[in-house]
């Protein structure tokens, strides 16, 4: 969207700073209902109700002559700057442009619908802006608007490009921009980031998309923005910007129970006794049921205090204001009087899709809209919070009345991504399947991988439904949410043995540390969270590999093989397939000394970022434009491999070749039997586009998670007997479905094989 301010020369200008940490899409726990709500026990720390006037104490008229560059409330031309390129000043000159048109009630829109969205798209390619190498002076968005670069995702059936997060990001100090301090996931503008390319190089990507039958997915962050202009404003206490976050001011005479702030600094952490002793006195609703990267000293808590800050009026006020992530990362608040955080998020999901021509977005960190105080001695109810469900439905009631769709990244339980999926958005990204396919490989046997699947149907959360993703820009998560929470006193057979899903939980986590990096020297946990890694350096681990320069060019079929088994896992399947560049060029980890500086901050999963070069556009190069180390590519780039029948891309282009030949993308999973082979995973579809009552005929994907050559049976009671069992890829008929229902199937280590039946004729009289 155009903008009429303007700004200090070097706001835009200056260089681009590599952030010390990246964004994390939710990897959150839940917690029961407390039994007792705050609404039902009398609290001693209850403010006493104010009298009028109390409420309006310092509301005093002032004059004051300041110094035009003075950087804080007392200068007129200060506040009008940051007016200007504030999010919610977009949000609201973007709804005044919308409101009352036709357009706006042409769409259905209450209920989310996976399937229309997955005939929209359904084969992503998932970017990260930071470590894309380009032509030489080529920016981001037209490197990714590249008409060389859509014929070749044509050819592979790559349907869509999802950018990840390219608008301003990082805060605003004094006239100054700051750099992110998460990936882009600090979001302060609605503009796109000169690091990244202009708005016209956006709509220019959105238009060439369309004109190979792609289409282009976006993101917003419902949850957080950065410490831009919407929260300097908001520190200031200006107009509706404090009730854009859950921000709470504490009056002069109480700021002896807040922390110091250092030179330097514009905010410091609450500790945990700061914390307690202001939830006592009723400022705020004190300790969450978690403290997201928890790190002693530097985040004890979710709370932090501001520093003295002046304000138009002439007041200066602190404020002790909620993150759930990082310092930066100040949490929206969606149920203000002023409703002012909802007009901000809405603002920013329309200004896409309208303004910029997306088709759909991606919700980050959406399970962390709704917070609320719990029974005395109990952690704040912080997830799974009944405003988080109706948040999420305002979001994407929104986007589908626009013709767009959502999908979000809500690591919670199943029944969580279930009940949130119900009204909101119409994809929910798979954390279900993910960790389990990459135990299956760790360690060749399927058994918690069938597990974690069975248990998914069971609950009501189809494939249909997910997003099945290879590597992304975070870490393989591993905290598997729904087995150590809400099911962590149930009991489950596992092993020969009942455990329960805590224990599970464990076992999984430890299994999977053990082999992924136990002796190898490339990969590194991530926190409490998972694993830093790319899919070729888990399956370098799995298969023994101490070192990355022990990787030879020996080992690379091998490698390939399991990378395209565990490309059919997710492909084959319905739900919509995505995989990064990462995946597409084979990358390795880069080694920890290359980005030492990242690491100092304690975030591992920049090992798993390095750069790398699609086109080979650009051979010569080191690093990506914004710095990051190119990393050792075991594929090479994009049109070579095309070239090559036996390489990594042109089987891919196989794989999705059967995928959209057979309508997979929209079936429905009707089974998951248990297997001959330990190694072995079978899935049974009815390709009937979700329609229960059509005369569908069936396929079963069979997958090989060991490197062994494997024979087994394969038995469901879905299956015709008599029915006929071909390979789709090959047309060869490898037999029929006996009267057991079931039939025979010989796999090769890493093997995948695409199977259809033909029902039976009927049998004469």
């Amino acid at each position: 969207m155009a903008r009429d301010d303007e700004q200090p020369e070097d706001l835009y200008t200056a260089p681009i700073t590599l952030p010390g940490a990246a964004g994390t899409d939710g990897d959150e726990t839940d917690l029961e209902v407390p039994e007792i709500s705050y609404d039902e026990q009398r609290y001693p720390a209850r403010p006493r109700r104010l009298r009028p006037r109390d409420q309006f104490r310092g509301g005093s008229v002032r004059r004051n002559m300041t110094d035009p560059r003075t950087a804080n409330g007392s200068n007129p031309s200060y506040v009008e700057w940051l007016v200007r390129q504030s999010m919610l000043k977009d949000a609201d000159v973007l709804a005044r442009q919308l409101s009352g048109q036709p357009a706006m009630w042409r769409n259905p829109y209450a209920r989310p619908d996976a399937r229309r969205a997955i005939s929209t798209t359904d084969v992503w390619f998932t970017a990260y802006p930071i470590s894309l190498i380009t032509r030489p002076g080529q920016s981001f968005l037209a490197a990714l608007g590249d008409d060389a670069l859509w014929s070749v995702f044509e050819r592979i059936g790559i349907t869509a490009i999802h950018t990840g997060p390219v608008k301003r990001a990082g805060g605003i100090t004094d006239w100054r921009e700051t750099p992110s301090v998460d990936g882009h996931f600090d979001r302060i503008s609605t503009s796109i980031d000169p690091a990244f390319g202009t708005e016209e190089e956006f709509r220019t990507l959105c238009d060439v998309a369309d004109a190979h039958g792609g289409s282009v997915i976006d993101d917003i962050v419902p949850g957080h923005t950065g410490k831009g202009a919407d929260f300097r404003l908001a520190e200031m206490g200006f107009k509706d910007y404090p009730g854009i976050y859950h921000m709470v001011e504490i009056p002069p005479e109480d700021w002896h129970l807040l922390p110091d702030v250092p030179e330097g600094y514009d905010s410091v952490n609450l500790d945990p006794a700061n914390e307690h002793e202001l939830a006592e006195r009723g400022y705020i609703i004190g300790a969450m049921q978690r403290v997201i990267f928890y790190t002693p000293g530097v985040k004890e808590t979710n709370w932090s205090a501001t520093a003295p800050v002046i304000g138009p009026d002439g007041a200066t006020r602190r404020w002790v204001y909620l993150h759930y992530f990082k310092q930066g990362q100040p949490s929206i608040n969606w149920l203000d009087p002023t409703f002012a955080g909802m007009r901000l998020v809405i603002g920013d999901a329309l200004h896409s899709l309208g303004e910029l021509g997306t088709s759909a977005l991606r919700l980050d960190a959406n399970g962390f809209l709704g917070v609320e105080k719990s029974a005395e001695g109990l952690p704040a109810w912080s997830e799974g919070h009944p405003l988080s469900h109706a948040a999420n439905h305002i979001i994407a009631g929104m986007v589908r009345k626009v013709g767009g769709f959502t999908f979000q990244e809500l690591n919670l339980t199943i029944e969580d991504i279930r009940d949130t999926g119900a009204v909101g958005a119409d994809l929910s990204y798979d954390f279900i399947g993910r960790p389990g396919y990459h135990h299956a490989l760790a360690t060749g046997q399927t058994e918690f991988l069938r597990l974690a699947l069975t248990s998914s149907l069971e609950l009501g959360v189809a494939p249909v439904q997910l997003v099945h993703g290879m590597q992304n820009h975070d870490e393989l998560t591993y905290e598997l949410v729904h087995w150590a929470t809400r099911h962590g006193d149930d009991e489950y057979r596992f092993r020969g043995r009942d455990i329960t899903g805590s224990e599970l939980a464990e076992e999984i986590r430890a299994d999977l540390t053990e082999h992924l990096t136990g002796t190898a020297d490339y990969n590194r946990v991530f926190t409490q969270n998972g694993i830093a890694c790319t899919t070729t350096s888990l399956i370098a681990a799995s298969r023994g590999i101490a070192r990355l320069d022990d990787i030879t060019d020996a080992d690379v079929p091998g490698i390939r093989d399991a990378h395209l088994l565990l490309c059919a896992y997710n492909a084959w399947q319905p739900g919509v397939f995505a995989l990064s560049g990462w995946d597409l060029v084979g990358m390795l980890t880069v080694p920890a000394d290359e980005v030492a500086d990242l690491l100092g901050a304690g975030d591992t999963r920049w090992i798993e970022r390095g750069a790398h070069d699609l086109l080979d556009a650009d051979p010569t190069a080191t690093r990506s434009a914004s710095g990051m180390p190119r990393g050792r590519a075991l594929y090479g780039a994009l049109p070579a491999q095309l070239d090559d029948p036996e390489s990594f891309a042109s089987r891919l282009s196989g794989i999705l070749d059967l995928r959209r030949e057979y309508g997979i993308a929209t079936a429905s999973q009707v089974d998951i039997p248990e297997v001959a082979h330990a190694g072995m995973l079978v899935l049974v579809h009815r390709l009937d586009e979700g329609d229960p009552h059509a005369d569908a005929a069936m396929q079963v994907t069979v997958l090989n998670f060991s490197p062994e050559p494997t024979e087994g049976t394969v038995r469901s009671e879905q299956l015709v007997p008599r029915s006929e069992v071909y390979d789709a890829a090959s047309g060869e008929t490898i037999g029929r479905v006996d009267d057991l229902q079931s039939f025979s199937v010989s796999l090769p280590g890493y093997g995948a094989t695409f199977l259809a039946l033909r029902a039976p004729e009927p049998l004469e009289d």
